[in-house]
């Protein structure tokens, strides 16, 4: 990879979050040194005019974030203008609420932990909290999720207590917001969006391979980052 790219991490850094220090890293391996990464506060996402700047938006793990708004804002910029994106953990969380309210016109969707009595509690505890559990993911056939990864499963790191309410799973089945993979129970643990260059949210953090010793770079990040890079290369094909 020779192109250099630039990543907008959404979330409010915490040097303490183990995915906040993970990130940089498992960037800095799957791009080969070549992504340039800056944190983006929530509450500083605004309008999101800035957002065009950067070849790439990761939504990272950080609840609650300080400005749910500003990632929603984040993260349809990335839907809507074909930028890669990746959401790990919250980011999972949040894509979800986002394509429920703005494409599905679902405006009570809402996340249980901030808001516990909502009409539409989309994201809701889940039966059994994952937290610091490593568990098997299995990818659905053809998607970006099994192709980043070349096999049909793999274990994967959880940091988590919420996920997708099970009582609306069939708003991203046959959708154009669609299951890109799932566990051994069969609940939803990734979702990828039709007929967009890189849209990709997982409730599984890739990027703690990169705080393991020795560990290769993660599929999906270096797939994330080669989305990056050709959406450079198309930009400045179109600029000369």
């Amino acid at each position: 990879m020779l192109s250099e790219i630039r990543i907008g991490l959404i979330g409010d850094f915490n040097e303490q979050q183990k995915a906040h220090v993970a990130i940089p890293k498992s960037l800095a391996a799957a791009s080969e040194g070549h992504a340039t990464c800056e944190w983006i506060p929530t509450d500083s996402v605004g309008k999101g005019d800035r957002l065009s700047e950067f070849d790439g938006i990761w939504c990272v793990p950080s609840m609650p974030y300080r400005s749910a708004d500003g990632v929603l804002r984040a993260i349809r910029h990335a839907r809507t203008t074909g930028t890669p994106f990746l959401g790990t953990s919250a980011g999972f969380q949040y894509a979800i609420i986002e394509f429920a309210r703005n494409v599905l016109g679902l405006a009570d969707a809402e996340h249980q932990k901030t808001h516990p009595k909502a009409a539409m509690p989309l994201i809701s505890p889940l039966s059994c909290a994952l937290v610091g559990v490593k568990a098997r993911v299995r990818f659905m056939p053809g998607t970006a999720l099994r192709k980043a990864y070349g096999a049909p499963d793999s274990t994967e790191c959880y940091y988590c207590s919420f996920g997708l309410n099970g009582r609306y799973r069939r708003l991203v089945e046959g959708a154009q917001l669609c299951v890109a993979a799932v566990d051994d129970q069969n609940d939803v643990r990734a979702v990828e969006l039709d007929g967009h260059p890189f849209f990709v949210a997982t409730l599984f953090q890739p990027e703690l391979w990169a705080l393991q010793e020795g560990a290769r770079p993660n599929p999906l990040v270096q797939a994330f980052a080669h989305a990056c890079v050709k959406a450079r290369a198309k930009l400045v094909k179109a600029a000369s």
